[in-house]
């Protein structure tokens, strides 16, 4: 299985934030998981906002933090989530099962794998990970970092997902399809 990182994801428009989250698996793992009601920028630009405010991206740090002292680093403007207790309270949940269920190491939800549908059951276990971040990050993982596994083409998405942006405007192109997606549900719903 190849998982070579790439040295970048265009996903913030921010350099450091955007190598941050290709080279760092936690810092991946908790973009995703704070990539709701904000946008995609916001939600991946916060691992590294974390990391600065904490002084570390670890996740046995994170997940021993009092949760009181987390929120209020969530808190500290400017937020690092619209919702800043609520997703303090999901980072520092997604951290702990990463140190339990995988020593601490969040690139084993993904290296060590079986196969496509091992990988997505994976993720679905994680806290905060529903059907949607879960399809996201399956795009992400065999589009950008290159990892092949058996049965891994039956549950990667065909629709367009974040694992489809590779430049900044490709980023852009992904959240217009994505408001207009959103649109049409919200119209099909009311009509």
């Amino acid at each position: 299985m190849a998982t070579a990182a790439p040295e970048r994801l265009y996903f913030t428009g921010d350099d450091e934030a955007d190598a941050l989250i290709a080279q760092d698996p936690l810092a991946l793992l908790i973009g995703f998981s704070l990539d709701q009601q904000v946008s995609v920028q916001k939600a991946f630009s916060s691992p590294l906002e974390l990391k600065r405010r904490l002084g570390s991206l670890d996740a046995e740090t994170i997940a021993r933090t009092d949760p009181g002292t987390l929120e209020e680093i969530f808190r500290r403007k400017p937020a690092l989530h619209r919702y800043p207790g609520s997703m303090a309270q999901r980072v520092q949940d997604l951290a702990a099962a990463i140190v339990e269920d995988y020593g601490g190491r969040a690139e084993r939800v993904w290296t060590e794998a079986a196969d496509g549908a091992d990988l997505k059951s994976r993720l679905s276990a994680l806290p905060g990970f529903g059907d949607m971040k879960v399809r996201g990050m399956l795009g992400v993982l065999a589009k950008r970092f290159g990892i092949r596994l058996e049965g891994l083409d039956d549950v990667v998405p065909t629709h367009p997902t974040l694992g489809d942006v590779d430049s900044p405007e490709a980023r852009e192109r992904y959240q217009e399809a994505k408001r207009a997606y959103k649109a049409r549900t919200k119209a099909q719903q009311s009509g």
